[in-house]
């Protein structure tokens, strides 16, 4: 007998279900509306991976894989958006005890009252400094630009860093909202997940008070940490690849192409999660690569067989296959590195003729 899903699968289940996978192809072409982030906030699911002293769930890491599968074979721009809260929960739960703005944020954020976005993947441009953060006033000022912004007008606060003058990474939150100082562009126009409402930010003189504080490190520190995260392979490049399968059993060849394709996603699945789950995070990483370009290689196989097989259908903006395929060209970017770059790029190099790693 198999055990019964945790109820935060359950619940991500019914969230997909009822609300993100039947109105999918439209929220693609529309945006993310307001009234999926309501019910993602009454799913639970914004505090998985949150204390529970707090409101969260502190789930198991396989729930919250498992979990963010779901939502992303339903509809990827949603899971996106929701996705860039998950990492201000866990900065503040980290963070010191006491800190003012954990006591204020972690709380409202946990129990899903609140969503955050994220503004720091500019860190890893480092040496170079995209968003420069001095000390003014009491408390500090940032300048410069944040390339991406996922969620503007969804979320309900940000989580935005910057380096300061001394080198170290400082993280801080304000409100999700134009603000002096703070100054958002256009929405931007995207091959894949426009409906995510991503924008690039420009600071001029935003200032943030001490206590909107979270974090303050050594750049080295903070890198040593992030470095190693993005080698894993992502969950919901599992949701899209099983999404994708799911359009072909509709009958032969279809279906068999779906069953080996099924058999592979499944054993790549598994190595990925062993090594996701390693005590180390900093080791293993060429295992951990490869893994990743691996998961790549069926996505893009799901994607490409279930495009193959709608036809000229497929083509159609209402084809959840033309979707989905453009959802796995956006996961092969997401968060990418120069270290998982120069990993894939040097796999899909080594590829034979039929794209088949040897």
């Amino acid at each position: 007998m198999t055990a019964p899903p945790h109820p935060l699968v359950s619940r991500a289940g019914r969230l997909a279900s009822e609300v993100l996978a039947p109105h999918a192809e439209r929220v693609d072409q529309e945006g993310v509306p307001a009234s999926s982030i309501a019910a993602v906030k009454r799913s639970g699911l914004l505090g998985v991976s949150a204390p529970v002293a707090y409101g969260g769930s502190a789930a198991p890491a396989a729930v919250v894989r498992e979990t963010a599968e779901i939502l992303a074979g339903a509809c990827c721009s949603t899971w996106f958006v929701q996705a860039q809260h998950h990492t201000p929960v866990l900065t503040l739960a980290l963070a010191e005890g006491g800190l003012p703005v954990r006591e204020r944020l972690l709380g409202p954020l946990a129990r899903g009252e609140l969503l955050s976005g994220v503004a720091y993947a500019q860190l890893r441009a480092y040496p170079r400094v995209p968003v420069r953060v001095s000390r003014e006033r009491g408390g500090w000022r940032f300048d410069g630009t944040v390339p991406w912004y996922t969620g503007w007008g969804l979320n309900d606060v940000m989580m935005l860093a910057g380096v300061t003058d001394d080198g170290e990474a400082l993280f801080a939150f304000t409100e999700a909202r134009e603000q002096p100082g703070l100054r958002p562009s256009p929405p931007m126009r995207l091959a894949a997940l426009t409906a995510s409402r991503t924008v690039s930010l420009e600071l001029g003189g935003l200032w943030l008070p001490d206590d909107a504080v979270a974090l303050r490190t050594p750049y080295e520190t903070w890198a040593a940490t992030d470095r190693p995260k993005n080698t894993n392979a992502s969950p919901a490049v599992f949701g899209v690849t099983a999404a994708a399968l799911d359009l072909l059993d509709t009958g032969p060849p279809a279906k068999e192409t779906a069953r080996v394709l099924r058999a592979r996603l499944g054993e790549v699945r598994r190595r990925a999660y062993e090594l996701a789950d390693h005590p180390v995070p900093s080791e293993r990483i060429e295992e951990r690569l490869a893994a990743k370009t691996l998961a790549y290689d069926v996505m893009r196989a799901a994607t490409t067989a279930a495009v193959v097989a709608g036809g000229g259908r497929a083509m159609d903006l209402g084809s959840p296959a033309q979707r989905l395929a453009r959802e796995g060209m956006f996961l092969l970017v997401q968060g990418q590195t120069a270290t998982v770059r120069t990993a894939h790029l040097g796999a899909l190099g080594a590829a034979g003729p039929a794209g088949v790693t040897g």
